[in-house]
């Protein structure tokens, strides 16, 4: 059977949290699975498939693998990206106002804004690396998938452990309960023939009283 022709990889991009985050994928549901999204940010508008050069340059050297950059900045993406600059510099100076953007663009010397050629397509990607590029998505994607089998196998161990632990624990308390019962009613029985004995005692003794009393008295006459 003739191999399946692999998809052709596409560059997409969202932000989740205190990161952009961008991935080389063959399709949307295939980007949205990479990023853990639980609804489709695509239909919501908070992802997009972006011709970007430096972007698509840089998923497509890791294919499949989702690469960051602190959210809002225009930075390169990077599998390990830092925490957003305005974000770590409130958290070191408590109460600290950051720079708005008119009073970064007023200092003088400051560095001028990125231009509108940062924004130019990429272009088409020649075939042969197009093709190493969904090789290399493939082999990610396997590698994900052999990863979610790993823990998916842990978490299953794990419940089997705790489910054997949690069948011995209540066999045990069944059989417990067994012999507690046993042991009461061997009481139980022992009670009953313990007041029967004592009832029968109790009515000798009354009758031999009787006779004893009936003697006295005559004696006493």
């Amino acid at each position: 059977m003739p191999a399946r022709p692999k998809r052709k990889l596409k560059t997409y991009q969202t932000s989740l949290g205190f990161y952009d985050q961008a991935i080389a994928a063959p399709s949307m549901k295939a980007a949205l699975e990479a990023w853990g999204a639980n609804s489709n940010l695509f239909h919501q508008g908070a992802a997009k498939e972006t011709e970007d050069r430096d972007i698509v340059a840089a998923t497509m050297a890791r294919p499949g693998v989702v690469l960051r950059r602190p959210v809002g900045s225009d930075g390169p993406f990077t599998e390990s990206a830092a925490l957003p600059t305005d974000l770590a510099e409130g958290e070191a100076r408590p109460g600290s106002k950051s720079k708005t953007k008119t009073e970064l663009k007023s200092k003088p010397g400051s560095t001028k804004p990125p231009s509108k050629a940062a924004n130019k397509s990429s272009g088409k990607i020649d075939a042969q690396a197009a093709r190493k590029a969904a090789a290399a998505f493939a082999r990610e994607e396997k590698r994900r998938e052999a990863q979610r089998r790993k823990e998916e196998a842990v978490r299953a161990k794990e419940r089997a452990r705790r489910d054997k632990a949690v069948a011995l624990a209540e066999a045990a308390l069944d059989k417990a309960r067994r012999e507690h019962d046993a042991k009461a009613q061997e009481i139980d029985a022992d009670r009953a023939a313990l007041d029967e004995r004592a009832a029968a005692e109790e009515a000798r003794w009354d009758k031999q009283r009787a006779k004893l009393e009936q003697a006295l008295r005559r004696a006493r006459e």
